[in-house]
């Protein structure tokens, strides 16, 4: 009884108005510090030439300009390949791989999850190592195979592999297994086909996942250069053409710095859309009934 009541008073005083706002103060200030380095771009990118190397160097901006902004618009359309074609590869290409890993990690999930089948404890430890390789001790496998294949220079190249990444399939076997096996069932006695339980019972039911994997996914294919593996200039990204017009030295640093800028700018714009599920996400992960 003791340890009860000693429990409703560390609760009570956990929520009082003291304990709120030094919670908010810390929030607060952590909040502002992991603003920092946006704030420090998106000055940067308003930053004529000279301000950008005085020195001292100032973190904020003192006479804002858009030159930046205009002279990138300017390089963009000098190019031969118009600059709206580097902008339909980035989104064909983000789009179609976030959209096929979605599919394909979903449905390899919701079958280790609630189907028992020889081989797939052994299936699903070799999605676990996958998880230990970096994109770079993948890179040349990736590059022999889609030469064999034939897919170098397509879109293929960078959709194909995007669509296999182990972590999106780990993440959504262990939202998967939450769901109760009784829903599926009371489904499926209805007389829901497998498809329809898949869709429509079994997907809404970790919605918070999809839209974690959709930001992470996105975010790996919106930056994705993927020179590698794109040779014709018709079919290179965004990103790789962006980094071309910023890497001419010393004299383009007010474009990388508006480059940075346009880059980041989508992912954040989905970051903030889909911000609570990301929480709930991390929150319930790996919690089992």
């Amino acid at each position: 009884m003791r340890a009860i009541l000693k429990h409703k008073k560390r609760a009570n005083a956990s929520h009082s108005a003291a304990g709120n706002a030094v919670s908010f103060l810390i929030l607060t200030v952590m909040g502002l510090f992991m603003a920092l380095p946006i704030i420090l771009s998106v000055s940067n990118s308003l930053k004529p030439l000279e301000e950008l190397f005085v020195f001292p160097p100032k973190f904020l901006v003192r006479n804002p300009t858009t030159d930046n902004f205009t002279d990138l618009l300017t390089l963009m359309s000098e190019s031969w390949v118009p600059f709206t074609r580097y902008f339909f590869n980035t989104i064909f290409v983000t789009v179609a791989g976030t959209l096929g890993h979605l599919l394909i990690a979903s449905m390899c999930a919701f079958a280790l999850a609630k189907r028992k089948f020889p081989g797939a404890k052994l299936i699903f430890g070799i999605i676990v190592t996958a998880l230990m390789f970096s994109v770079q001790v993948t890179a040349i496998p990736n590059y022999l195979i889609m030469s064999k294949i034939g897919w170098l220079d397509t879109y293929a190249s960078l959709i194909v592999p995007a669509m296999a990444k182990p972590l999106g399939l780990f993440l959504m076997k262990q939202f998967m297994e939450q769901i109760p096996d009784a829903l599926l069932e009371a489904a499926r006695i209805d007389g829901a086909r497998e498809f329809t339980v898949f869709f429509r019972v079994a997907l809404p039911q970790v919605k918070p996942a999809l839209l974690t994997l959709v930001i992470f996914c996105f975010q790996d294919l919106w930056n994705m250069q993927g020179a590698t593996y794109i040779y014709s200039e018709k079919l290179k990204t965004l990103p790789y053409a962006l980094s071309q017009i910023s890497a001419a030295g010393i004299s383009r640093a007010g474009v990388s710095a508006a480059v940075t800028v346009i880059m980041m700018t989508v992912p954040i714009i989905l970051f903030i859309l889909c911000q609570s599920n990301i929480v709930e996400t991390m929150a319930s992960s790996g919690i089992k009934d």
